[in-house]
């Protein structure tokens, strides 16, 4: 399950979290208490401002530290409440931070190892990775979205079903949710920009990453967590 970074954050507002949609979020996760999950969030205000104002994207690196580590550290930050508010629901989530186990090589390819989420999943843990910095070789460190993340994890995992909650009902043409989407193209025209500071692509970028899956992908907003975490259809169902 992605949690997006605009559900969970204040997106306008640089590192501002959106207390009643986190808590809202957390309650659900709580109370549907799945038996394996893991949870991957976006960066929102956090991630997203921070990488921008260091010209950082998924292309564009820094061999600067303290622009890496500022980014990192907002994350990490994010993450810690994240953290903190499944614990107080007692859900026992632990933190996987991208940087310390992922990389891209020189063409700019993406390893995600999946042991380390795979073993506290397999010990009855919810691992909470998160997008971050990462190593990038001849680049120095760049950004890896929450997207793709849950591209290779599911993927690594063996995932048999995705889930990216968003902060609207699904994917839009004219005003309406498309209930289904198997190919890029159909869809092309009907996918706009994101609405605020986003330095991994928005809605056209996460339909593109999840038409890599195996498994289905659902993409719904947070009315649909509770349906989804019961195995339920929600919003538009991706599956290429």
């Amino acid at each position: 399950l992605k949690l997006g970074g605009s559900v969970i954050t204040h997106k306008e507002t640089p590192e501002t979290v959106d207390d009643d949609a986190l808590t809202a979020t957390i309650e659900a996760i709580a109370d549907a208490d799945p038996e394996r999950l893991v949870l991957v969030h976006g960066g929102g205000s956090f991630g997203h401002v921070n990488a921008a104002e260091r010209g950082l994207s998924r292309t564009a690196g820094s061999h600067d530290a303290a622009d890496v580590w500022a980014v990192h550290d907002a994350m990490r930050r994010l993450n810690d409440t994240v953290l903190g508010r499944l614990h107080d629901a007692d859900v026992a989530a632990l933190p996987v931070h991208p940087l310390s186990v992922a990389a891209r090589d020189g063409a700019g390819d993406l390893s995600v190892p999946p042991e380390s989420t795979a073993t506290l999943l397999d010990e009855g843990f919810v691992p909470v990775l998160h997008g971050d910095v990462i190593g990038h070789a001849g680049s120095g460190a760049t950004i890896v979205s929450g997207d793709e993340l849950v591209v290779r994890l599911a993927a690594g995992l063996d995932a048999d079903r995705v889930g990216l909650c968003s902060t609207v009902s699904g994917v839009y043409a004219d005003g309406e949710v498309i209930p289904r989407i198997t190919d890029f193209a159909s869809v092309a025209d009907a996918l706009g920009e994101a609405d605020a500071t986003d330095v991994t692509g928005g809605m056209a970028a996460k339909v593109r990453a999840l038409l890599g899956l195996d498994a289905p992908a659902h993409v719904f907003g947070p009315a649909s967590l509770s349906a989804f975490l019961a195995g339920e259809s929600a919003g538009t169902v991706i599956d290429g």
